[in-house]
């Protein structure tokens, strides 16, 4: 299909970031039945509709266990803990995630060991992990950016070679594909979250953890209720993080449509690449990179703006009530609750300037076809107000 700038309506109704109502609209009454059901049977706290969905989860990650918890943040805590990470340990990750990624190595009692990210991907940059490994590593939390999953060849290659653990933080990722096998089973153990705003969102916060191994799944199982093993007889410290059935129920209900939502993501990345071409603005903005062998789910639709303009663009679709969102505007190494750890500006250049250039745009499953060409036309405008400023300095 040929898009033409034509098909913009001037209406003056902003453009959402994200907007979550048109999906609950579509299946409300099944979500309303399914939580009405569990009012009526008073079990709020695991239970059956929490079984069913790690169960149902499980079998779309094709792991052989789920479980789940109260976030995704928890999931990353718990399954370090589950490891046996803590103190005096190291794990490396990447400084361009949510903040999340490292506070759960810190609240694991592990310390963070950040590497740069490969510039065309945001992901975590596996060629150079192998330079930040020392006698303390005890593995490695690749963050499947944006729906897009990590070169895990590379990492499972360093992991067998230095006997380390990979934690995937999927939170980003479910239904990710890296050469035909999902998230949740591309390391030891794998996180998701379903933040309402995720590809799979609930109702409120959650989270679950997935895999292969059946002791592992057991500590996670005992860490997530207080590290109880049944009858209040606690083996180890572990988290009050059950996820409950209420959000098991929602989860339950809208895992059937995540792989048409999947689709329309996919979609609208299409739809915005073969705009973006017709309009020649590809010397302003860089695509997303879709890697070979990948399935990428698209959490976020983010480009880059290059020379320095993302913000000046971010401020023209705001002009025009469009909705847009920088993830993420400071590094985790930059950030002042890391400062103990002794990073300093400039060391991880890459994802310094990921952070200065990155934008996010609306792309989420129900973005309706006229709304996605407002944002083009005016992301076209926007450049073409670049490329005029850039002349007239050039002449002056």
């Amino acid at each position: 299909m040929t898009y033409t700038l034509s098909m913009a309506t001037t209406e003056d109704r902003p453009v959402p970031f994200i907007d979550l109502v048109p999906q609950f609209n579509a299946m409300s009454a099944e979500i309303m039945a399914t939580v009405e059901k569990v009012f009526s049977e008073q079990k709020f706290i695991l239970g059956e509709e929490v079984s069913e969905l790690e169960r149902e989860i499980a079998e779309y990650c094709d792991a052989r266990h789920a479980i789940g918890c109260n976030s995704g943040t928890d999931a990353l805590i718990i399954a370090l803990q589950a490891l046996g990470i803590g103190e005096g340990d190291e794990v490396i990750t990447t400084p361009f995630s949510f903040f999340a990624t490292a506070s759960s190595i810190c609240r694991a009692g592990a310390t963070p060991v950040f590497v740069d990210i490969d510039p065309e991907t945001f992901n975590l940059d596996a060629n150079a992990v192998e330079e930040a490994i020392t006698p303390r590593t005890k593995a490695i939390m690749p963050v499947h950016l944006f729906g897009q999953c990590c070169d895990m060849e590379n990492l499972w290659r360093i992991a067998q070679k230095y006997d380390l653990e990979i934690v995937e933080d999927a939170c980003q990722a479910i239904g990710a594909e890296y050469q035909g096998r999902r998230t949740g089973v591309l390391g030891s153990v794998a996180c998701f979250s379903f933040f309402p705003t995720k590809n799979l969102g609930g109702a409120g916060d959650g989270g679950m953890m997935t895999t292969d191994d059946p002791e592992l799944a057991k500590r996670l199982k005992c860490l997530r209720v207080h590290g109880d093993i049944g009858q209040y007889e606690h083996i180890e410290v572990g988290m009050n993080s059950r996820l409950d059935s209420l959000q098991a129920a929602v989860l339950r209900v809208k895992l059937r449509k995540l792989d048409s939502w999947t689709e329309a993501r996919q979609k609208n990345a299409d739809q915005y690449a073969e705009m973006f071409r017709q309009e020649g603005v590809l010397d302003t903005i860089v695509l997303p990179k879709i890697e070979p062998n990948r399935r990428h789910v698209f959490n976020q639709y983010c480009i880059r703006v290059r020379q320095g303009h993302r913000d000046q663009l971010m401020q023209h679709l705001k002009s025009k009530k469009i909705g847009c969102a920088v993830y993420y505007p400071k590094p985790l190494h930059l950030q002042k609750c890391f400062k103990h750890l002794g990073y300093r500006p400039g060391q991880f250049p890459e994802s310094e300037a990921a952070s200065r250039d990155i934008l996010a745009l609306p792309s989420y499953p129900e973005l309706p076809a006229s709304d996605q060409v407002r944002v083009v036309a005016a992301v076209s405008d926007a450049c073409k107000e670049l490329r005029a400023n850039k002349s007239q300095r050039r002449a002056a």
